[in-house]
């Protein structure tokens, strides 16, 4: 499966953007999705999840600013981030939850202060 991500951008603190991650090659909708981010410096960690079920999750910090969704006809992923702060800095990338397909280029959010 190939992942592409789009999206990003600068925004300033407080303002939105909307990520979407297409993916090529594969039966899509049996896969549980993830975004991912890496901040520099830091190690790549997962922000939300969505299973092939409809569960979805997120990590502590984003809980409540952001919305992971998917269009598995269109083979399609969207995170809605919303409340951007400046922690939220970060490459971001969609992906498999594991095992990973391999990682696309990701995105840029730059959220300034």
């Amino acid at each position: 499966v190939q992942l592409q991500a789009s999206g990003g951008g600068l925004v300033q603190a407080g303002g939105s953007l909307r990520l979407s991650c297409v993916a090529s090659g594969t039966i899509f909708s049996i896969y549980d999705m993830g975004w991912y981010r890496q901040a520099p410096g830091k190690q790549r960690e997962l922000v939300a999840t969505i299973r092939t079920g409809g569960i979805i999750d997120y990590v502590s910090s984003v809980k409540g600013r952001f919305i992971i969704s998917r269009d598995n006809a269109k083979k399609m992923v969207y995170l809605q981030m919303n409340s951007l702060k400046p922690e939220d800095t970060a490459v971001y990338y969609c992906n498999k939850v594991r095992p990973f397909a391999s990682w696309g280029q990701g995105t840029q959010v730059t959220v300034s202060s």
